[in-house]
């Protein structure tokens, strides 16, 4: 298309030059009192004038305001085509949740702003150099909405809409880190699966099997037409996405069974009118966010993720969410003992057996179905109180006798042909189908610091008898996720094969997801038979025996890098004990050098390398890669000789 200078300077439209600069204003007076004159701030007269330029109704001057925050992105017209389009789904239709929020405030006699920073898409930076901001971009966002909400100084709470991998681990850090004002998340749900179509998770895979002829390129351009069926919501699959949701929910900072509700309906909407009439009443019981998020919500949080199945990134999340709320932050053994304690109740994806998607999740009673089974266990705190501004006992006995609950496991059972215990399961129930438990920590010589997998992933064929995966194999190295892809797709790795990805944690890449990798093996024939080891993380929706977020990583000293090609890797996974092992045999790594070819990404942003850093000062990944600025700040003190860091309150914690 070619285009022409004049028309770029110049519409050639003498119409666009008429225009006032001056305007009558027709409003009455501002209902200011003297008092209000001589002791507010500038700033807060003018507010007032900018709230009467932007229209609002004279009659609702001085009434309680109260702050909306979400990760909308896009334009839609009013009939939901596209005018720009979003990153992704889950950020497309969020401002309908917004919209039906500050109606209900309106309504209510209250005055609602909304503010917004959008989020990426993980799905579709895979295998793109946008992944190397995505982990860090969490505390970028994070900073933003806890900044909008400090440049409101006269709200009375806070809403936070948002749904993905990012943007709601980010809206979840900065509710929690202010801890004295009343405030709700509203989770923004999940999209639909096609009629006959493959899901988001199997479709993602699609350029691996064409590569290796297990697809034709008209299957493939189908699939992908109908794998994002509908156009709002996370994705279909317990991702970190859904993971996030669950763990929100989980934590108390969200209603009962507003998790995984279907984007776009009904029941999706009226979840943000309820939560609208929640904040409120939060705010008029004098609730705040230190109220809701105690070390009992916490537990219950990591209770929930792993009863769920959830994602590894959640390793990485929930630690930031309590260093901001002031909690102690879970550590690998708080996570070990968690999942030793508690059973993986869902059959969801990617999960399995079956692998229900998450709306049927949401029918089958999605978190307070899942609760009622762990407190029938006696397995979950009940005493907490959550932003419904109730014990959370009192919320699952409401859940149990439900009008809700009864008539979505009806619809779940007589249009889907589903019965819900057939997706949320007793314990006994969970065993007999062959769950296990969610996550296992191994270490070893290639993990002295340790690594995490979604060992109930793991492909059932290749478990022995006991339960245990035992794998002996060849490394093949790789330094980039890009040759690792060409690799398997031109049949360079093979069955018993052990891929080493190294220089993929935060001082190399920011800590990728390399989903590209472990979704290939997961529907690749021979895929089952491979494992990974790296010092990236995975997709949520990762499955199969991979290894991720080994430490110290390559860059950081890590014997990760000191791996050759062709030396012998053991890999031990303990299913039912939640132990495992990750070594190099025959080996003296003492005596052997780092690889010389060991680099960071040459198109590392410096903002990424700035991320890295802070973070590792602040604990690192396993500390939830947040910035812990009085630790920063003293080990900078210390460099020049002198003590630093200040007395930590409440919104900063202990390492």
């Amino acid at each position: 298309m070619a285009f022409d200078l004049s028309a770029i300077l110049d519409s050639n439209d003498p119409a666009i030059f008429e225009f006032p600069s001056r305007v009558a204003v027709i409003r009455p007076p501002l209902p200011l009192a003297a008092d209000q004159l001589r002791h507010w701030s500038s700033g807060q007269l003018f507010g007032w004038a900018l709230n009467a330029g932007m229209g609002l109704d004279p009659g609702k001057f001085g009434s309680p305001e109260y702050l909306i925050l979400s990760t909308h992105g896009g334009l839609r017209a009013a009939d939901g085509s596209p005018i720009a389009l979003g990153y992704h789904t889950g950020h497309w239709e969020v401002s309908l949740l917004v919209d039906a929020a500050a109606r209900e405030l309106d309504a209510s006699g209250a005055i609602p702003f909304a503010g917004y920073c959008s989020d990426p898409c993980d799905g579709r930076i895979q295998g793109t150099t946008g992944m190397f901001d995505s982990l860090a971009y969490r505390n970028d966002a994070a900073i933003i909405f806890r900044r909008l909400i400090r440049c409101l100084p006269t709200r009375r709470g806070v809403l936070g809409v948002a749904t993905c991998d990012k943007g709601l681990p980010a809206m979840m850090m900065a509710l929690a880190g202010s801890p004295d004002l009343p405030a709700i998340l509203v989770p923004g749900g999940v999209s639909l699966l096609a009629e006959g179509g493959e899901d988001a998770d199997k479709v993602q895979s699609v350029n691996s099997r064409f590569a290796r002829g297990d697809v034709t390129l008209e299957y493939a351009s189908e699939a992908l037409c109908h794998a994002c069926a509908s156009p709002g919501g996370g994705c279909q699959f317990l991702g970190t996405a859904a993971s996030s949701q669950v763990a929100a929910e989980a934590f108390g900072m969200a209603l009962p069974h507003a998790a995984l509700a279907p984007s776009g309906s009904p029941i999706w909407l009226d979840m943000a009118r309820r939560s609208a009439r929640a904040l409120r009443a939060l705010d008029a019981k004098n609730l705040r966010m230190r109220d809701i998020l105690t070390p009992a919500a916490l537990e219950n949080a990591l209770v929930l993720h792993a009863a769920f199945g959830g994602s590894t990134n959640l390793v990485i999340h929930l630690p930031a969410i309590a260093f901001h709320a002031g909690l102690r932050r879970p550590s690998v053994e708080d996570w070990s003992r968690v999942n030793r304690q508690i059973p993986r109740l869902v059959d969801a994806l990617p999960n399995g057996p079956q692998g229900f998607p998450t709306v049927q999740v949401f029918m089958a009673g999605g978190v307070p179905e899942v609760m009622l089974h762990l407190r029938r266990a006696g397995l979950l705190d009940t005493r907490v109180i959550t932003v419904a501004g109730a014990p959370l006992s009192d919320l699952l006995d409401w859940w149990e006798q439900s009008e809700r609950r009864s008539a979505l496991r009806k619809t779940l059972r007589d249009r889907d042909g589903i019965d819900a215990d057939q997706v949320i399961m007793s314990p006994d129930s969970a065993r007999s189908r062959g769950l296990t438990s969610t996550v296992c920590f191994p270490v070893g010589n290639l993990a002295p610091g340790g690594s995490v997998i979604k060992s109930t992933a793991i492909d059932p064929s290749v478990i022995d008898a006991d339960g245990v995966y035992r794998k002996r194999g060849p490394a093949r190295v790789f330094l980039r996720e890009t040759d690792a892809m060409e690799a398997l797709k031109s049949g360079k790795i093979e069955a018993g094969d052990v891929i080493v990805l190294m220089c993929r944690g935060p001082l190399g890449s920011g800590m990728e997801e390399v989903y590209q990798i472990t979704s290939a093996l997961k529907f690749l024939s021979f895929g089952k038979h491979v494992a990974l080891l790296t010092d990236a993380r995975f997709s949520g929706v990762s499955t199969g025996a991979c290894i991720g977020h080994v430490t110290p990583e390559a860059l950081a000293g890590g014997p990760i890098g000191k791996i050759q090609e062709g030396d012998m890797i053991e890999i031990v996974v303990d299913r039912n004990a939640l132990e495992g092992s990750v070594n190099v045999v025959g080996v003296d790594l003492e005596a052997r050098l780092p690889r010389a070819d060991l680099s960071a990404d040459p198109l590392l942003p410096d903002d990424t390398r700035l991320w890295a850093v802070l973070q590792e000062a602040s604990g690192g990944t396993w500390g939830g890669s947040v910035f812990d600025v009085d630790r920063i700040v003293g080990l900078l003190e210390q460099r020049k000789g002198r003590p630093g860091g200040r007395p930590r309150t409440r919104g900063s914690a202990l390492l």
